[in-house]
């Protein structure tokens, strides 16, 4: 059973999206099992940029079929969107297809982000204010939609009518916001109903028939192991698991189908929105990474707070997943600097951890205990062969493998596709 796992290993915006996109070139079939439109995985290909929110970064292999699994949270609006962009640029959706299963995100949950957000008196979390934690809360208390919903239009009006009434309240009472139309909402959602039933699967079955039948299966995780719900830097967090775990849940197949656990590793560390981020540069080097790398969020366009590489997140990634491979990003970012530090440990009130304690307020405090590596000069981005690395870039990367106690199979060293070097196989013949 040829099932592969791709997921972040740091804070998200690892370069998932490309490292799906290369692999999916050779698989049957590509699930996205949890998140929603809060991801923004680029995926370049020919010199041609897409930007991928919803749809599986596979999407660009016309013969792979790319599901959207029960564990995603779908606003049925950015999906289409997303579709129509990817048409008129020629490229095929005809392989989408919808996980019965799936929450429907709605207005309503995009409202209530942005209320509980911006509100005053609240704790800021920098989430995207896009409407996954609401839609995510409602799965959890049982008074959410689903996408097999709207196979019926009379079940799924009067269900739409009954969170409306719940949700217009909260919106109006709590935060002082404004409601929302009923009528106009379901006038809204009926040409999207119209053009959403063909693409309705019961997906669970098909996705284990695949690997029942050693199809190449590629699931993708959108955030990474730091924000996860429950191992993450809570509560900055996102609302669902996007660890190897989730995939069982999220796309429901069991662990021991899941054959290779691929972890993507940024060279360096960024972090969007909120919380504790232990080797954070707030200085001329920081700002450098973050230019030489084009640091900003692909779904809201903000700046990535941008330091040097944290291997106490990858070896806490990596223990969590069970990576059996590590894939390096962004690599080519760092040629030029004079040196490069690796976090080894954190320093907390006169103790040093190798791992990453569950207290948010405690991680805050922590000072990072750092490697120092002198760093290369040459340009590397157009290199296709190991051996062609600068001997310091080696040696960079094997203290990550050292400290994360996994193999490094694949480098990226540019935005395309076929900006890579491999150092093992990751797909099996």
């Amino acid at each position: 059973m040829a099932g592969y796992v791709v997921v972040g290993a740091q804070w998200g915006d690892e370069g998932k999206g490309k490292i799906v996109d290369v692999l999916s070139q050779k698989a049957d079939c590509i699930v996205r099992f949890q998140g929603g439109n809060n991801a923004g995985h680029t995926v370049v290909a020919g010199g041609q940029k897409n930007v991928l929110h919803l749809l599986p970064s596979g999407v660009l292999n016309p013969k792979a079929k790319c599901i959207i699994g029960p564990g995603v949270v779908v606003d049925p609006f950015v999906l289409l969107e997303e579709m129509d962009t990817l048409t008129s640029k020629g490229v095929s959706v005809d392989h989408i297809y919808i996980s019965d299963r799936a929450h429907l995100l709605m207005p309503y949950h995009v409202q209530l982000d942005c209320l509980q957000e911006t509100r005053d008196d609240a704790r800021k979390i920098g989430t995207t204010k896009r409407g996954i934690g609401p839609c995510y809360a409602d799965k959890y208390t049982r008074i959410g939609l689903r996408v097999c919903d709207l196979e019926d239009w009379d079940v799924f009006c009067e269900k739409l009518s009954h969170a409306l009434e719940m949700k217009n309240e909260m919106i109006t009472r709590v935060y002082g916001g404004d409601p929302i139309d009923r009528d106009e909402l379901i006038a809204r959602m009926k040409p999207v109903r119209d053009r959403l039933l063909p693409m309705i699967v019961e997906s669970v079955t098909m996705v284990n028939e695949a690997l029942d039948q050693d199809q190449t299966v590629i699931f993708e995780g959108a955030q990474a192991a730091m924000l996860d719900i429950n191992y993450g830097t809570y509560p900055y967090v996102t609302s669902s698991s996007p660890t190897a775990a989730g995939v069982c849940t999220g796309a429901g197949v069991a662990p021991q189908k899941l054959k290779h656990i691929i972890g993507v590793v940024k060279a360096y560390s960024t972090r969007v929105g909120e919380g504790p981020f232990v080797t954070e540069l707030l200085d001329a080097t920081g700002e450098l990474i973050r230019e030489r790398g084009s640091e900003y969020g692909a779904t809201t366009g903000r700046p990535r707070r941008c330091g040097w590489l944290d291997m106490n997140v990858v070896h806490h990634a990596a223990m969590i997943n069970g990576l059996t491979d590590l894939v390096v990003t962004k690599l080519d970012i760092l040629s030029g600097l004079p040196e490069v530090k690796i976090c080894t440990g954190y320093e907390i009130d006169g103790k040093v951890y190798d791992y990453i304690p569950s207290s948010v307020e405690k991680v805050a405090k922590a000072k990072p205990v750092y490697e120092v590596l002198p760093g290369w000069e040459e340009d590397i981005s157009g290199m296709t062969r190991y051996e062609e690395l600068p001997e310091n870039c080696k040696t960079y990367l094997r203290r990550m493998e050292e400290l994360a106690g996994v193999r490094i199979s694949m480098v990226s060293v540019g935005p395309d596709r076929v900006n890579n070097i491999y150092l093992h196989p990751i797909l099996e013949d």
